[in-house]
């Protein structure tokens, strides 16, 4: 068993636990149900901002702890002043130490879209991604089937959230494009065994179609990276680690936006 075999596995446990605690009716009466949320489109084309989504991300699998010590109201206030298009928000306890907390705080610091960034394996999770505040869910080809993946986008959109779709390769392309996705995202780093190769977007960016935005994730550390991504197709980078790694990852992105061309 690999380690993505393990966090969905953990995910089911964590789901079914979720559903005997919180209804979805519950869900539904929470707070932030009724929001309508940010256009994902509206902000990652702006000229404004710079395509990039800035991740919250306190661990992982591969690294351990990147940083454990800042605050996620700081940190993501501080990307969207520095022109982050979108924040993306790890939600996952055991493996990321991410959690609903973190979100929501994100969710009262900041006026951009927010991801919720986790392993999305149920229909209930899609509307607790409502609930907390999100405005894009992530739907991973590689631990869904295509009719998973048509059956929650379709709901997503029914919900008013918007949708990126997460492939590897172009087996998971070809096998998961369903008209209500807003958004296809090349995943840099093979979730199985954790390596990187950001050449897996260059490879892909051409069979993406041009009806939905073409997102690279992963494995970006450099703005010239950015400059030959957006070159080629492109129109946003997913970048987590190089930011949180650093003391401060609001100045670390702010330095990194002034070398985009």
């Amino acid at each position: 068993m690999n380690i993505l075999d393990k966090i969905v596995a953990r995910k089911r446990e964590e789901v079914e636990q979720a559903k005997a605690s919180v209804s979805v009716k519950q869900l539904e009466s929470a707070a932030y149900f009724d929001r309508k949320p940010y256009l994902f489109e509206d902000f990652l084309l702006s000229e404004t901002r710079s395509g990039i989504i800035a991740e919250f991300k306190r661990k992982s699998p591969s690294k351990g702890i990147i940083n454990g010590s800042v605050s996620v109201a700081e940190v993501t206030s501080a990307y969207a002043s520095a022109g982050a298009s979108a924040l993306s928000v790890l939600t996952d306890t055991d493996f990321f130490g991410g959690s609903f907390k973190d979100l929501a705080e994100a969710r009262t610091a900041n006026e951009i879209p927010i991801l919720r960034k986790d392993f999305i394996i149920d229909e209930y999770q899609v509307i607790e991604s409502k609930a907390m505040g999100a405005d894009i869910i992530l739907l991973i080809a590689a631990i869904l089937t295509p009719d998973e993946i048509e059956n929650f986008a379709e709901l997503a959109k029914s919900l008013g959230l918007n949708v990126l779709l997460e492939v590897h390769n172009m087996e998971e392309l070809q096998r998961s494009i369903t008209p209500d996705l807003d958004a296809i995202g090349v995943n840099n780093r093979n979730l199985a065994d954790f390596s990187v190769n950001i050449e897996t977007s260059f490879e892909l960016v051409d069979q993406i179609p041009d009806e939905f935005l073409k997102i690279s994730e992963s494995a970006i550390s450099n703005p010239d990276t950015i400059n030959e991504l957006a070159d080629a197709g492109f129109d946003g980078f997913l970048i987590g680690e190089h930011f949180m790694k650093t003391e401060d990852p609001g100045a670390a992105m702010r330095e990194f936006v002034s070398k985009l061309k």
